[in-house]
């Protein structure tokens, strides 16, 4: 059966008749038989035979010529690894084998590059499998976004920066049952303090447009560290100025004098 000649593997071809015919001028010179090469080689006489030839359909892998070339010329007294070096084994393309391995001595079939090849390549086909199987037993992770309610703002300001010392209080957007209540609106950022029945219910700095509300059972008592930023209304009537800018005011609702009212209420430090 003639074996299909790629021509990757012309050189080769090339390469192995020119050294074949080396060999064989070389051996015949010295009348050396080629069944003694054959026995200081372990190498078939056929296989030496198709070497002097250059007949590369009847060889092995490149690898394996190479090493016949090179046990042939020390049997014959050349420097084997620097004949052998001529021979490329690496082409372009490697030819199909057709010839039995079993026809090969043993030792010269199975290598040891060539165990250790077959032990990488079956532990990476393990390693590959066992990967994929774990894939496709692990259920996928779905990520759940909780989002919180949406936050009415119709009658809320922006927040402070300041952190208050007590929790803030929702803007109340229904008119509260207690019998006191205070609006406030923020035309200038300011400093507030907020009692709610002699208990600090807020106290923090307020910006500029805040709308706050607060109420009580008995009063509310708002101070200011900047009186003119702030617009006050007491149980739903006019609203009026705190103060002036820039001034500390203390103001109660009700009044806890008859005379109080916002114009001339007292200064008090926050």
């Amino acid at each position: 059966m003639n074996k299909q000649v790629f021509p990757g593997n012309r050189e080769q071809a090339e390469r192995l008749a020119e050294m074949g015919t080396r060999l064989r001028e070389l051996r015949q010179q010295q009348e050396i038989p080629l069944e003694v090469v054959a026995g200081r080689t372990r190498i078939q006489p056929r296989l030496l035979r198709a070497i002097e030839q250059g007949n590369l359909d009847d060889l092995p892998e490149p690898v394996y010529i190479h090493s016949f070339l090179r046990q042939y010329a020390d049997a014959i007294g050349l420097n084997g690894v620097q004949f052998a070096s001529e021979f490329p084994t690496t082409p372009g393309a490697l030819p199909a084998i057709r010839q039995s391995w079993r026809s090969l001595p043993g030792a010269q079939l199975r290598p040891m590059h060539l165990y250790l090849l077959y032990m990488v390549l079956i532990i990476g086909a393990v390693n590959g499998l066992s990967f994929l199987m774990k894939r496709s037993v692990q259920a996928p992770v779905t990520t759940v976004e909780l989002q919180a309610p949406p936050v009415s703002t119709a009658t809320m300001g922006p927040v402070s920066p300041v952190k208050a010392k007590s929790s803030t209080k929702p803007v109340m957007t229904a008119k509260s049952q207690k019998p006191v209540r205070v609006d406030i609106r923020m035309t200038d950022e300011s400093w507030m303090e907020v009692l709610v029945d002699g208990k600090t219910d807020y106290e923090g700095v307020l910006p500029q447009g805040t709308q706050r509300s607060w109420s009580a059972q008995k009063q509310v008592l708002i101070r200011a560290g900047n009186a003119g930023g702030v617009t006050v209304a007491y149980n739903e009537g006019e609203a009026k100025v705190l103060g002036q800018p820039g001034q500390v005011e203390e103001a109660a609702f009700p009044p806890e004098k008859p005379a109080m009212n916002l114009s001339a209420s007292s200064a008090v430090a926050p």
